[in-house]
């Protein structure tokens, strides 16, 4: 009988097919890592955009900007993370 837990896709694959699977699951828990540090970073840059924003004389906001491409990043990086993690899970 077939493990009802594995995505039907999975069951009938070669221990190759595997490893590949097992890759790109990794691959997905490290952008997902990288998109927590990115969030991260892109809370501590409140506070200084924040500033930017109130403080700056000019149109020109390089922390508001830098907040927004790392904020940017975490949403981009976190959601391809989890598009390379789908499936069952190893444990």
């Amino acid at each position: 009988m077939a493990n009802e837990l594995i995505p039907v896709s999975e069951r009938n694959a070669t221990p190759d097919e595997i490893e590949a699977i097992d890759k790109r699951r990794r691959w997905g828990l490290a952008c997902q890592v990288i998109a927590g540090q990115f969030a991260f970073f892109a809370v501590l840059l409140t506070l200084w955009s924040g500033q930017d924003l109130t403080y700056s004389p000019t149109g020109i906001h390089p922390m508001f900007y830098y907040n927004v491409l790392a904020l940017v990043a975490a949403v981009g990086v976190g959601m391809y993370g989890t598009y390379l993690k789908r499936g069952a899970q190893e444990f």
